[in-house]
């Protein structure tokens, strides 16, 4: 197994009567793209921030490479790098200016910063933006430009959140593709909404929701967790609460072999080999009344387990 180059102990951080993050433990290992995922309001922002030594716990330690980021030396901290979801940028300072600034805050040579930073431009496709000021760039540049801010000083860690958020299409398989690339030699913790992105990328994944963990696995296993197999997605015609008793009668029906749910007028049954279920699934939806007007067969996916873990209610 990989070397553990982060180590989050059991953190607890309180704003006031409110627990934000409750006794988290979770380990990164080297060189992995760990996706850190939750609803709104999950503590994943508080989290992120204690373990980048940007916020100090109130109980629990965060290690990098065995040595603890709060009270630690600034070399510790600077083993970190971090794209925040807002970008920062000073306006009046031009691309490459922007990077040799965050170069002196970690005490890298100007000529060092700029080589990097050049460099960095160039893997970004910024290159040509290099003396042009921060005010003048679209958004996704700007976004672009944020994450060769973070990786200026050569981190051994480096943590992305949402790294994709407000990016074109192309812009946003340049930024997946390059963060795959820094996994060859760095270790990435990346927070996301996108279900999609995490899957296509993550080595392991953990979900999080009121502070607490809820999971931490491969994509692939946590697809698995909750039902093995194929998904079947059934629109159905009636009242809202005869969906709900074919749903429970279904389930007690399939028993453990089948997840099924009923919410927004569509029925889905998680399954392994579900089309060899379909036959009992129509015929008990038979029996109800109910009428079928649309069905979608289809894999898994991750967004099946976030929404199985922490439940279709929207988040503020």
């Amino acid at each position: 197994m990989s070397e553990i180059v982060l180590q989050v102990d059991r953190l607890t951080k309180r704003y006031g009567s409110l627990v934000a993050v409750n006794d988290l433990s979770l380990e990164v290992h080297e060189g992995e793209v760990f996706g850190f995922l939750g609803p709104n309001g999950a503590g994943k922002t508080t989290s992120i921030n204690m373990m980048c030594g940007l916020l100090r716990p109130d109980s629990g330690r965060v290690l990098v490479h065995g040595d603890p980021i709060t009270g630690g030396s600034a070399d510790i901290r600077a083993r970190v790098g971090v794209c925040p979801q807002e970008v920062t940028l000073w306006s009046k300072l031009t691309c490459i200016e922007q990077v040799e600034f965050i170069g002196q805050m970690y005490d890298v040579p100007g000529r060092v910063a700029r080589q990097r930073g050049e460099r960095l431009l160039e893997e970004l496709d910024l290159i040509d933006k290099r003396d042009k000021q921060a005010h003048t760039l679209s958004g996704g540049m700007k976004r672009r430009l944020n994450l060769v801010m973070a990786l200026v000083h050569d981190p051994d860690i480096v943590v992305l959140d949402e790294p994709e958020a407000g990016l074109d299409p192309q812009s946003r398989v340049k930024v997946r593709e390059y963060i795959q690339s820094l996994a060859r030699h760095k270790t990435i913790i990346l927070t996301t909404h996108n279900m999609d992105e995490a899957e296509r990328i993550a080595d392991r994944v953990a979900i999080i929701d009121q502070g607490e963990l809820l999971v931490l696995d491969t994509p692939e296993a946590l697809k698995n967790s909750i039902g093995e197999g194929d998904v079947v997605e059934i629109a159905l015609d009636g009242e809202e609460d005869m969906r709900t008793r074919y749903s429970a009668s279904l389930q007690e029906q399939m028993g453990a072999q089948a997840i099924v749910q009923a919410a927004d007028g569509t029925l889905t049954v998680h399954a392994r080999d579900v089309v060899n279920l379909l036959p009992a699934i129509i015929d008990e939806l038979n029996k109800t009344g109910l009428k079928p007007t649309g069905m979608h067969l289809r894999e898994s996916t991750l967004e099946d387990v976030f929404i199985q873990l922490t439940g279709r209610r929207l988040r503020e």
